[in-house]
């Protein structure tokens, strides 16, 4: 391997930290949005939906974001197992979406990934962890701080660690999320 290549795959950062260290700190949505787009995530449509500033993308190349749809700062976006998140979805600040967990019993901790699905409409609030393997149906809410470790029923409310039951929500939802901050 030539010297300069061996010393740029050395001292270059990588694009997972130029994404999670610059890119998810500019302030302009509209330019935040071309170049996680440029770093591989797919969008519906690319004049609505937004990744908030400081949120983390992991494997940005695994992650589908629906139209109209949000993460909110600070949430960790770990794709590496593949998220597909759906149209007007409503994912809150500090929001954890691990894709990726340890097989404890393995010798050699082997990583193991395993995808998310997130439906359209759904609201997965302030603090919420969904873990790997997890599909949450249409319109489904998860409740702040919940702990998501098996699918969730479309149009369920659910709440706790682990995420249980706790309500429904109706199923006449026509809303369409069209946040974007002045600025983008």
């Amino acid at each position: 391997m030539p010297l300069l290549k061996k010393l740029a795959l050395r001292w270059l950062p990588t694009p997972e930290w130029v994404l999670n260290t610059i890119v998810n700190r500019i302030p302009f949505a509209g330019a935040r949005m071309a170049l996680y787009r440029a770093f591989g995530v797919r969008q519906a449509d690319p004049r609505t939906g937004i990744v908030m500033a400081t949120a983390e993308v992991f494997l940005p190349q695994r992650l589908t974001l629906g139209r109209g749809s949000i993460i909110g700062p600070h949430a960790l976006v770990d794709a590496r197992g593949g998220i597909e998140i759906g149209d007007h979805v409503n994912i809150s600040g500090f929001v954890r979406l691990m894709t990726a967990k340890h097989d404890v019993q393995d010798p050699d901790f082997t990583a193991v990934f395993a995808p998310i699905v997130i439906g359209d409409r759904v609201w997965i609030a302030l603090g919420a962890t969904v873990l790997g393997g997890v599909t949450i149906g249409e319109g489904a809410i998860v409740a702040a701080n919940a702990t998501v470790t098996r699918d969730v029923a479309p149009y369920a409310i659910v709440a706790g660690t682990p995420a249980q039951p706790v309500g429904e929500r109706t199923r006449d939802l026509r809303y369409e999320l069209t946040y974007r901050p002045n600025w983008a």
